[in-house]
């Protein structure tokens, strides 16, 4: 499923001043299970969904090397025990060996946003979605960012983007509801 033209150009306007980055495919070895996974999680009912985005979260945790892949592991290691800083690390060097792996970007996002530094949160959601543009869970972080930062109306357009990837994630339709109502008020 792509993502509107309209959405992607409000996610990059929500990032200022980064410039534009050539985008990258996906590892080739992963994009048709990946494409499978994302065509099921469409049709999945209430009780298949989470089973299938377990094994999207799994594959996007995949690199392709085992090295990469205790780099993740570690630093989500340290998220778990609320070490940011020193998960901080471990997703950044992650990143500086795999640019092209979209996981280790939406990890660092994460952790920023843990952090409370919205604007690089935003910066590694813009490339976590360059490499990845149906990352759901970066889509879901950029609604929160943006609804901290006291923006309803983009965050909602966000959250409906997500939804259109993701129609059964829990948060992103509690969102959708509440912003709706908010954005758009409450009908008499």
């Amino acid at each position: 499923m792509k993502i509107s033209n309209r959405a992607v150009a409000l996610i990059f306007s929500f990032i200022l001043g980064l410039g534009a980055h050539s985008a990258a495919t996906p590892l080739q070895a992963q994009t048709q299970i990946l494409d499978d996974l994302f065509a099921e999680l469409l049709v999945a009912d209430e009780a298949g969904w989470e089973d299938v985005e377990k094994q999207i979260w799994s594959e996007w945790s995949k690199s392709g090397s085992k090295s990469m892949d205790l780099l993740l592991q570690r630093g989500r290691a340290e998220m778990e025990k609320g070490n940011i800083p020193d998960a901080i690390n471990h997703y950044s060097a992650l990143i500086d060996h795999a640019p092209e792996f979209a996981e280790g970007w939406n990890a660092r996002a994460t952790a920023w946003f843990v952090a409370d530094r919205y604007g690089l949160s935003m910066s590694d959601i813009r490339q976590t979605l360059i490499l990845e543009p149906r990352h759901f869970g970066a889509m879901a972080g950029l609604g929160m960012i943006l609804e901290r930062m006291d923006r309803p109306e983009d965050a909602l357009t966000i959250y409906l983007e997500a939804e259109k990837v993701h129609p059964n994630r829990p948060d992103v339709k509690a969102a959708i509801e509440r912003l709706s109502a908010k954005v758009e008020g409450v009908k008499l």
